[in-house]
């Protein structure tokens, strides 16, 4: 019996399986929500204005470049250093109690290559903060504004919202407004103001 009952519900499981993509499908046919626009709620999308505004843009395209050339330097160091890592016999399961001087010595080189992939990966993080910390400083007297133009007494992240009118969405107007602001901003891997 409990074999049976265990079987059966595999199968009704299996079936629930094959039906999700014609579900899936149904719901992107179906009409999306709407209804009427809801006086005084707004919406703004920060990830939308940090991406498709020209200053994001360039931050990104910065960061971009900044992890591509930090990459391509740990690369060559390890180009440089594999010759002798080989040539040392020097693998991950090593007994660490039995390698030369020459071996812990050329270890200490690699673990040292390790930590500063990690320190670069930490300095991209961190000029990713500042960057969006900048824009945003930025940003926030736009969305104010727009805030107020448009009478709004609740702004609400437009990720979260599931249906309704999107007709109080702010985000292509702040767009619009820090584009004529600002097209650039600094991005670096020192500390701000270097």
């Amino acid at each position: 019996m409990i074999h049976t009952h265990t079987h059966t519900r595999r199968l009704a499981l299996a079936a629930a399986l094959l039906a999700l993509p014609v579900l899936a499908s149904a719901q992107e046919a179906s009409p999306p929500l709407g209804g009427p626009l809801v006086p005084g709620v707004c919406m703004l999308s920060r990830d939308a204005v940090f991406t498709n505004a020209k200053v994001g843009q360039s931050a990104n395209t910065q960061l971009q470049k900044l992890a591509q050339d930090g990459q391509a330097s740990i690369e060559a160091e390890r180009s440089r250093l594999a010759p002798e890592m080989e040539r040392l016999g020097l693998r991950a399961d090593i007994d660490p109690a039995k390698l030369s001087d020459a071996q812990k010595a050329g270890l200490q080189k690699l673990q040292a290559l390790q930590q500063k992939a990690a320190t670069l990966g930490q300095s991209i993080e961190a000029a990713r903060g500042r960057a969006i910390a900048d824009i945003s400083r930025q940003a926030q007297p736009l969305i104010a504004q727009a805030y107020t133009r448009h009478a709004c007494g609740l702004l609400l992240e437009r990720g979260t919202v599931l249906g309704g009118n999107l007709g109080n969405d702010l985000t292509a107007e702040v767009v619009t407004a820090l584009d004529a602001k600002v097209t650039t901003v600094q991005v670096s891997l020192g500390a701000p103001g270097k």
